[in-house]
């Protein structure tokens, strides 16, 4: 998939976000939902704080900062069918420590924050070399390209998270 393409997928998610942000009320925002888990707040903490994060580590690959090691299988086929396999991949500890309840304005100023940090990193991909490549804490080593590929994903796995945290208020 073309990064140009990538990246559009990654705005309409993000503006899926964004609707869903404005529909939540304020008093459900940070409550826990009946199946458990993590709360609105929880999910829109974890996943800009680690896209922004996986765009530092997009940035590095693109500026030849990270690694010529190998991409495992597994990985790649991840990356090209585009979703995370149920229940392999548990949030490393590291980036679960850095979930937090937050409000609805800062859910909405982090949202903002990765898109500015997408649009100025998204134009080094191009000219990414695909033999640089940083670790992620449970795929492997990873170029700026199939970064930007794990955020689209990581990102649209997160949107369905939300969608079955609705579906339990609604139950």
């Amino acid at each position: 998939m073309r990064a140009a393409k990538i990246k559009a997928s990654i705005h309409k998610t993000i503006n899926a976000y964004k609707s869903k942000l404005s529909a939540y009320a304020d008093e459900v925002f940070q409550q826990q939902p009946p199946i458990g888990g993590w709360s609105y707040s929880e999910v829109y903490s974890h996943i800009f704080d680690s896209s922004l994060l996986s765009l530092r580590a997009l940035d590095h690959a693109a500026k030849s900062k990270g690694e010529d090691k190998p991409t495992a299988l597994a990985v790649r086929l991840i990356l090209l069918l585009g979703i995370l396999p149920p229940g392999q991949f548990k949030v490393p500890k590291k980036l679960a420590d850095r979930v937090k309840k937050i409000s609805k304005t800062e859910a909405l100023d982090l949202i903002l924050a990765f898109e500015e940090a997408l649009d100025e990193n998204y134009t080094s991909v191009a000219s990414a070399t695909a033999h640089s490549k940083i670790k992620h804490p449970r795929l492997g080593y990873l170029n700026a390209k199939q970064w930007l590929r794990f955020i689209e994903i990581h990102l649209e796995h997160h949107l369905k998270q939300l969608e079955r945290i609705e579906k339990s208020f609604r139950a």
